[in-house]
This record gives structure tokens, C-alpha cells and sequence, in this order.
């Protein structure tokens, strides 16, 4: 299979020479960058580097640009399939199918992970939704260097590819309750399970620690880090907290905000654990 190393993306568009214009949103797909995560590494004092390759900054904020993909678990998915009986002319790009999902990784995110870290990445962590993301860039990293180790994450109230049962959780993005036909189990050396409240913790600490605001299945990767001393551990944070603000997730910012207005009308002393004001 041919692999396309060439640069797309933002950080294609600035290293160009003469204009820097786009000529559609296609081309701004791609080559998102990679962070180090060295606030949180230093707290809990891991002698490794944590990276972190950011999708949010994908022109509609996750990496799902990356494929014609199509959101949804089991239910919808038996929705999709009656439609598609009832609707004519009707295509279904079906992400936990398509060969294209996992294809695009293995095109674009592997190659972009490999040459940003140049080669330097030994570990590299992914939940799995339908797996394309952990399936292609784990088979594209394991071509370069076959001792790559890959980490799937799924979530601890649905561990379905370790063997359990499906079961609601509240991660989105990974742990459909099935196990995809993207989904290459063969490309994976271990399997990490996390609980909704550690991956909203982490996905929280992002963002105070790191300034990072991305989703809880991003903040799942994290947790589920192997702490090898010296190793280059690389996770994808697969899109952005904008859509969680007012979910569970951010809500102890909604209950600050909404303290503080109180506050700032009433004129009075407010005290949370992070602030302290008092208004006249």
C-alpha cells in the first residue's frame, strides 16, 4: 500500500512558499501538532514524555475530518440500516466498516506522528471507537519500527474488547458496546480500561494544567498512560471541550460562574476553591 508522507494541513500552508491561501477546507486537513504535556508529567512525576497530537485544531475541531465517518453506536446504527432501505439512492459512508476510516490514518496520522516525533515514539495510546484511528496509525508506526507498543483504552463500564459486557458509560467518542470490522485487535499489544470519572478528571486537569480543552475521551488516553521511565509516549486528543462545556464534564465551571454572578449582583464576600472576590 502506497503511503502519502507529504505534508497537508496548516503547517503546510506556512512553510509554502509565496501565498498561504487555502483553496478549500480540504486542504487544512491534516498535520495537526503535537504537544507536550510537561505540567502534568512534572505533578505526578513520570520520567517520560507525554505528547499529545491535537485534532481540535481540525477545520470542524476533531479527527473524524480526517474521514468521511459517520458518529453513532448500536442503536443508531440499526437506524441508519432501515433507512437506507426506505430512502433511495442512498449512500452509507459507515465508519465502523469503511477500509477508508483506517486507511486514512494509516495514509496521514501514522506518517504525520512519525516524522513530527522523528521516530522517537515507543508507546502509542488510542481509545477505540470504531477503531480506525488505533487500527491505522498502530499498523503505519509498527511498519517503522515493529517494537511500537500499542495501547488501546476503552471504557472500564463497557469493556468489550477485553472480553465484558456492553454497558452504558459516559465517555463519548470510544467503547460502542461492540467490536468494529475497523477494528484490527491484532495490531494491539495491550488493552487499558478507565472509568468515566477518571477520564473526566484527566480531560479537567488539561485543561487547568495544560490549557488544553479536550474532550473526555481525550482525558481517557491520558489516564491510561504507560509510565515508562524515558519512553516517548504519544495520544491523540480526538477533539475539543467546546462541546462539553455544559455537560457534566465542565459543570463545577457552570456552578463558579453562576456563583460569581450571584455575587457580583449582590454585592457580597464569595469564596470558592479557587477564588475569592468581594463586590461593593
Amino acid at each position: 500500500m502506497e503511503v502519502h508522507v507529504g505534508r497537508k494541513g496548516i503547517p503546510c500552508l506556512l512553510s509554502s512558499q509565496g501565498e498561504c491561501i487555502a483553496s478549500n477546507i480540504t486542504q487544512l486537513i491534516g498535520w495537526t501538532p503535537l504537544i507536550e504535556l510537561k505540567n502534568i508529567a512534572k505533578k505526578d512525576g513520570i520520567d517520560a514524555r507525554l505528547i499529545g497530537k491535537i485534532e481540535p485544531y481540525q477545520p470542524l475541531s476533531s479527527v473524524k475530518d480526517r474521514n468521511a465517518s459517520l458518529n453513532g453506536f448500536k442503536g443508531l446504527l440499526d437506524r441508519v440500516e432501515q433507512l437506507k432501505e426506505e430512502v433511495k439512492n442512498v449512500f452509507v459512508v459507515d465508519q465502523f466498516t469503511n477500509p477508508a476510516n483506517l486507511d486514512a490514518h494509516f495514509r496521514w496520522t501514522g506518517p504525520e506522528i512519525w516524522k513530527d516525533t522523528e521516530g522517537k515514539v515507543d508507546i502509542f495510546v488510542a481509545g477505540s471507537g470504531s477503531g480506525g484511528t488505533l487500527t491505522g496509525t498502530g499498523r503505519f508506526l509498527k511498519t517503522k519500527n515493529p517494537s511500537v507498543k500499542i495501547v488501546c483504552v476503552e471504557p472500564a463500564e463497557s469493556a468489550v474488547i477485553s472480553g465484558g459486557e456492553p454497558a452504558f458509560h459516559n465517555i463519548q467518542g470510544i467503547g460502542p458496546g461492540f467490536i468494529p470490522e475497523t477494528l484490527d485487535t491484532s495490531q494491539i499489544d495491550e488493552i487499558i480500561t478507565v472509568t468515566t470519572q477518571e477520564a473526566m478528571d484527566m480531560a479537567r486537569r488539561l485543561a487547568g494544567k495544560e490549557g488544553l480543552l479536550v474532550g473526555i475521551s481525550s482525558g481517557a488516553n491520558v489516564a491510561a498512560r504507560e509510565e515508562n521511565k524515558g519512553k516517548m509516549i504519544v495520544t491523540i486528543f480526538s477533539s475539543g471541550g467546546e462541546r462539553y462545556l455544559n455537560s457534566e464534564l465542565f459543570a463545577q465551571l457552570e456552578l463558579m460562574e453562576g456563583q460569581l454572578m450571584r455575587a457580583v449582583k449582590g454585592g457580597t464576600m464569595h469564596s470558592t476553591n479557587q477564588l475569592s472576590i468581594y463586590i461593593r
